[in-house]
């Protein structure tokens, strides 16, 4: 049964402020409680109704706390530097088609569970693009991590020395969206393969991988030495998902020499 509305007569304009301050503090409403003194005086400007007033305090309320999971999901995720699609220059690769990069960030690759291969020399972008369709997922509500190969393959070791691995294994399955940055660089032993293969199996059709690498697949068998599981890593990795060459010009070493040429 609904309570009857309580009402408090004769609040001077001081203390109803106070009771506002104290109210917006209990109910965990910062953002309202740093709106109420300007927006009550452009209410009153513009003549807002009561629940216009009310309206434009609450949706800030909201739209601020979106923006503080947004902030709080992109530093979880472990990217280790900021990177936006906006400032990708895609004049300086000509390799990499805008339109496909604009359509993944639209994240319905996440969605649908389908992996993102970014192959291509290093200074071809491969990083920038990996941890800014990252960052985009992250702020659009999906479960991001990233993570080297090395790293992730040495913690996989670690667990299973320490017989956690299972747990180790279904905490990278639970995320939308897993960035593995650095793939191809360093050969992997036959049991730390095996072991990422493993978080593969885990996540396939289920949830995203996004992975960039320098190796083409066919010199995978240099970071993967069974060819056997080099094959069903690769499998893993471009069945029904979407493949990038980012080339072998590096515009970053390219941008470096124009910049020492102009100075």
């Amino acid at each position: 049964m609904n309570q009857p509305l309580r009402r408090r007569r004769g609040l001077t304009e001081q203390a109803a402020a106070a009771a506002i301050d104290q109210a917006c503090r209990q109910l965990r409403l910062p953002t309202v409680r740093g709106l109420v003194p300007d927006l009550a005086v452009v209410a009153e400007k513009e003549q807002l109704t009561y629940q216009g007033f009310l309206a434009e305090l609450l949706l800030s309320e909201c739209d601020d706390r979106n923006r503080r999971r947004s902030i709080r999901r992109v530093k979880a995720a472990g990217f280790p530097r900021e990177k936006w699609l906006a400032d990708f220059d895609f004049e300086a690769n000509p390799n990499i088609n805008p339109a496909t990069i604009h359509t993944l960030a639209n994240c319905n690759w996440i969605h649908t569970g389908q992996p993102l291969c970014l192959i291509g020399d290093s200074g071809t972008g491969k990083s920038h693009l990996l941890i800014a369709l990252g960052t985009i997922a992250a702020e659009n509500e999906y479960r991001v991590k990233y993570t080297l190969a090395t790293k992730l393959v040495n913690e996989l070791v670690e667990a299973a020395d320490d017989r956690v691995l299972a747990k180790t294994i279904a905490r990278y399955g639970r995320v939308d969206l897993l960035c593995i940055d650095e793939l191809g660089y360093m050969e992997l032993d036959k049991r730390g393969a095996e072991l990422l293969f493993q978080v593969l199996t885990e996540r396939e059709e289920k949830n995203s991988v996004a992975i960039a690498s320098n190796e083409s697949f066919s010199g995978w068998t240099k970071t993967f030495t069974d060819p056997r599981l080099c094959a069903a890593i690769v499998d893993r990795l471009t069945f029904g998902g979407n493949i990038i060459e980012t080339g072998t010009q590096s515009f970053r070493l390219a941008h470096t020499k124009a910049a020492q040429l102009a100075s």
